[in-house]
């Protein structure tokens, strides 16, 4: 299978990577609209499905604390991915020496080519910001380059009634059923819940986390 085009052009792509790392930069850990003290229902979801040696990969992490979670209760195979190098190495810096057993991947999620298979995809409001098809099938091709048979994948997005806009770029709003169906065949339903994130300065944002288990091999 040949990975799909994207629509976003190098100068895109580009303009992407240095609106992340100008946020991460410019702004406290805590003062971005996603930051989480504790990385909840993520956490929750992933020991409901996850031991400590299944390999999980965190897209599109950037320098959330779910991480030091997981080592906290010894989850020994964690990759982060995220396209900024600044929330990598924040994250890497918070981290400190236990930052050496995590894989770090600083990478786009439309163009990255997975070396190994993970057996939990955990994705955090990244797919949301694929507001164009192109985009969404080179992130679903990933997905399937990436998860192993029998694997789950944790999507969250913004939910219907949620914001149309993330750190000033427009995002695609779900619900369980519509990111079935964007997931296509392949991906079976597990379980889906609804979450009111707050904000560090006390909004609160709609969001849905959905579980996914893709088909064994045949």
């Amino acid at each position: 299978m040949e990975k799909p085009e994207t629509k976003a052009e190098p100068m895109e792509k580009e303009a992407s990577r240095l609106h992340w790392n100008a946020t991460y930069e410019s702004k406290r850990e805590d003062g971005v609209s996603w930051f989480q003290d504790s990385p909840e229902p993520s956490l929750s979801l992933i020991n409901e499905i996850a031991h400590p040696g299944s390999a999980i990969v965190d897209v599109g992490g950037g320098a959330s604390r779910l991480v030091d979670n997981l080592q906290e209760q010894h989850f020994e195979d964690v990759a982060v991915l995220d396209l900024s190098t600044a929330a990598i190495a924040a994250a890497r810096s918070r981290l400190a020496e236990a930052g050496e057993q995590v894989d770090w991947i600083v990478a786009d999620i439309r163009t990255w080519s997975p070396t190994r298979l993970y057996d939990v995809w955990h994705d955090r409001a990244a797919f949301h910001f694929m507001v164009e098809k192109a985009d969404r099938d080179a992130y679903l091709f990933t997905l399937r380059q990436a998860l192993a048979p029998d694997g789950y994948a944790i999507i969250a997005t913004f939910a219907l009634d949620g914001p149309e806009k993330c750190s000033g770029l427009p995002v695609q709003r779900y619900d369980a059923n519509s990111l079935a169906q964007a997931l296509g065949p392949g991906f079976a339903f597990v379980r889906t819940l609804d979450h009111l994130h707050l904000t560090p300065w006390g909004s609160s944002q709609s969001f849905q986390f959905s579980v996914f288990r893709r088909a064994p091999a045949m």
